[in-house]
């Protein structure tokens, strides 16, 4: 290697560093500008005082930021890591810039999970008086939600074997997805009002119900997920070769494919689960953070991913709030009317968005 290729590398490498850090420095910040928005104002100081376990001037303030505002802000960062490292997971599998945990309907398979505990298990069944039964209950939406997404999943990767081309699969992904809803539909149809009108409310998304020991399973599950997402980084950079070359570099394919199902079920079905799906997070952060880094190594992308995931995440919450409102918009449409411009934006700017694939 000449020396004007080490400078551009080591200028590459500065590169990354340097905006790794300012991601972490905007991370923080807008962490805590979502707990300080809202429809009561706290100063900045005063919640950094709080977090830091100091008094503060209103017991008030106290109350809000350790009982309502810090999990939802938790919340939203694990959101922000999970659906962003799902849809890292799905381009790369599938070699296909716009696969994501809601275009390729993992998204509707966990929804069918959650429909099917709250809508097909008699009246009585509502998303409230599942959180009644804690732990268990917990459990039960996690599980279900979980095993919805891997079944979505698992159909799409059998189809996938027999298809090459990646826009005829995406179209194969979108009927999944609608014929998950169709149940869904007749579930809705024949269901009490009540029960509609809660499914109907979890549908919309929402970062603040997620307190107590929900966001104690909500925190493991989805820190199992990232665990087993960083152990296939490497399996990954090689499948951005093609399985064939992959096999001939002696990777496993059908035990890489099982560890990203387990992981992008785990992460998709937990998080729907507890705070409805959320779309566009999963396919507008991996084209951001792949813009900002110029880069396909996935020991990179993974962690990048889960930085600008989280700030994402946050600003759209801080933007659900309205501040100095006591209104709250639900936090799906706020992800959508900011992803969706991201997305268009990145394939207008990137014409040749297949590059980041070969």
């Amino acid at each position: 290697m000449d020396n004007s290729a080490t400078e551009i590398q080591h200028s590459w490498w500065l590169r990354r560093r340097l905006m790794i850090g300012v991601l972490v420095v905007l991370a923080v910040f807008f962490f805590l500008l979502d707990i300080a928005l809202g429809s009561v104002s706290i100063p900045l100081g005063e919640v950094t005082r709080i977090l830091f376990g100091q008094e503060s001037e209103q017991v008030a303030w106290l109350y809000i930021v350790q009982k309502i505002r810090l999990p939802k802000a938790i919340t939203a960062v694990l959101v922000g890591c999970g659906l962003s490292v799902s849809g890292l997971q799905m381009q790369t599998l599938f070699r296909n810039p716009l696969a994501g945990p809601s275009e390729l309907g993992i998204t509707a398979g966990a929804g069918l999970g959650v429909a099917a505990v709250m809508l097909g298990s008699g009246s009585s069944a509502s998303l409230y008086a599942i959180r009644q039964l804690g732990v268990s209950g917990s459990w039960l939406l996690v599980v279900m939600a979980s095993l919805g997404s891997a079944l979505v999943l698992l159909l799409v990767l059998l189809i996938a074997g027999r298809l090459r081309d990646n826009v005829v699969l995406l179209i194969v992904g979108v009927m999944v997805g609608t014929i998950t809803l169709s149940v869904v539909s007749i579930w809705q149809y024949f269901s009490q009002p009540e029960q509609l009108q809660e499914y109907l409310m979890w549908t919309f998304g929402s970062l603040g119900g997620v307190i107590g020991y929900h966001l104690s399973v909500l925190s493991g599950v989805v820190l199992v997920g990232l665990v087993l997402a960083f152990s296939s980084s490497k399996a990954l950079n090689v499948l951005l070769l093609g399985e064939n070359y992959a096999r001939s570099m002696g990777l496993t394919v059908g035990r890489t494919r099982l560890l990203i199902l387990a992981s992008t079920s785990l992460l998709t079905g937990s998080i729907t689960a507890f705070c409805g799906p959320i779309g566009f997070v999963g396919i507008a952060v991996p084209h951001i953070t792949r813009s900002l880094l110029n880069t396909s190594d996935h020991r990179v992308l993974i962690p990048t991913t889960c930085l600008v995931g989280t700030i994402l995440m946050l600003v759209c919450d801080s933007i659900a709030q309205l501040p100095g409102t006591q209104a709250v918009l639900p936090i799906n449409i706020v992800t959508s009317m900011l992803g969706a411009p991201v997305v268009i934006w990145i394939i207008v700017s990137r014409n040749n968005l297949r590059s980041s694939f070969s």
